[in-house]
This record gives structure tokens, sequence and C-alpha cells, in this order.
């Protein structure tokens, strides 16, 4: 089976791609540095040419409000009507969980309007709303880093390793489209405050983590479950400590 993985060459893409090979499939990586841009649309139509599945796990290159909608609504206008025309399948998209309660940040109108056009479309969907990748631990600390204090509300988060996010994208991929949402998220829950300050620690990163229950995440206020799955969600399997003791070694 063709599939192709617009962002195929990012974090998750790229593991996805091995995954779909490894059970072999034809998994084509497709992203600005292969020649495919689903801004311009170059390149759109020739690599969906043969392929049934369509796996969107591109994001935008700038997190300001007005560019990351352009992004995702440009995007993913262009990618549908191009998928319409190869007779694309099965479109899948990679999410956020949680999106539906951020409305307050830029980013994550970004994302409803993603999923908006994609529900809207008449190309058999599934979107995978996913918590937020241990990988990206760094990146919550430096957007809430002012001086040497990064101040972060002190609400639930489980998070997960990038690894077992393009597990369940690879899984719903090659399965039947759904024309749902579904969720996943890691195996263990912490304090958003603490689990970046143990990571931060293990880094020797002296900044000083504060619990701040008015400070934003990406320009949203949290609530206590905002950030967590349904009870229904698939849990991955990598626990933070052993994701964490590997990229000690591997530093």
């Amino acid at each position: 089976m063709k599939i192709v993985i617009i962002g195929g060459t990012g974090l998750i893409g790229s593991k996805v791609v091995g995954k779909l090979r490894d059970q072999g499939n034809e998994a084509v990586p497709a992203a600005p540095n292969t020649g495919v841009n689903t801004l311009t649309g170059e390149g759109l139509a020739e690599v969906l040419k043969g392929a049934e599945v369509v796996v969107d796990v591109s994001n935008s290159p700038s997190f300001e409000d007005v560019a990351v909608l352009d992004f995702f609504r440009t995007s993913t206008t262009n990618l549908l009507a191009a998928e319409a025309v190869a007779g694309v399948r099965h479109h899948v998209a990679l999410s956020v969980v949680g999106t539906d309660r951020l409305s307050e940040s830029g980013y994550m109108r970004a994302k409803i309007a993603q999923e908006k056009l994609i529900e809207e479309s008449s190309i058999p969907y599934s979107i995978v709303h996913a918590t937020q990748f241990f990988e990206f631990l760094k990146g919550i600390a430096d957007g809430a880093t002012d001086g040497d204090t990064v101040r972060l509300a002190p609400v639930l988060i489980q998070p997960m390793a990038a690894e077992d996010v393009a597990t369940e994208v690879t899984k719903v991929a090659v399965g039947a489209p759904l024309n749902a949402i579904v969720e996943v998220g890691g195996p263990e829950q912490f304090r958003l405050n603490e689990i970046v300050g143990r990571y931060l620690a293990a880094r020797d990163d002296r900044r000083s983590v504060i619990a701040d229950p008015n400070a934003r995440y990406y320009g949203a206020k949290l609530e206590e479950r905002t950030l967590v799955p349904e009870s229904n969600a698939t849990i991955g399997e990598t626990k933070f400590e052993d994701w964490l003791s590997r990229q000690l070694v591997s530093a």
C-alpha cells in the first residue's frame, strides 16, 4: 500500500515512515526538502499518484498567531484538494489532546481550523489527538522562562514519547478510516511544573521552576485536566524515567 507522509522527514514523520516500511508498505516521505510543499502545492500531484493513504504530521515553521493559522489552513486546503484528484481513500492527521479546550492559544485555533477542514472534506479521515511529547519539555520550559525562572501552571499532564505517538499514527494509517478523533497519551500523569523541573534538573539546567496557577500555556489558561486525555484513550508504553535515561545516555 502506498502511503504518503506529509512532514515525513521530521520527528514523528520519520518514525512513521520507518514503521510503515517495516510492515511492507510503500511509505513515501513528503516535505519541502523532498520537493513537496503543501503551502505552494509544489510536488503534491506527483507524490500522491497511486497513494491510498495520506498521513499529515507536518507543522508550521512559525508559531506566530497569523502565520500558524495561514499555514494550517492553506496547507490542509491544498492537500485535501490534491488528495481528491488523486483518489486518496484515507486522510490521517496528527493533532493535540485538548485542542478544543485551548482556543485562547493561536496555535490551537489553527489546529481547530485544520481539523474542521478535514471533517468537512469528502475524504474519509482519522484524527489522532496526542498528548504533549517528552521531546518538547525543553520547548515548554523555554517558552515559560523569564530570566532564570520558569513559571508553569501546576496542572495535570500525561506526556508521551514520540516513538509511541508514531506507533499509534502508524496503526491508524493502515486501518480503516474512523471518521472520528482518537486520543493517545502516556502511561503516567504528572504536574506540569514538576515534570519540567525533573527534566531540567536531569539536564543540569539551573533554571528554577515555579508553580504559578495563572501561567499561560502557549497563550492559554489551563484548567486541571486541560492537557490530559479522556479515559478511553490509547496508552503508550514508554515511561518518563525510561525515556529520560535513554536521552542522558545518548547526550
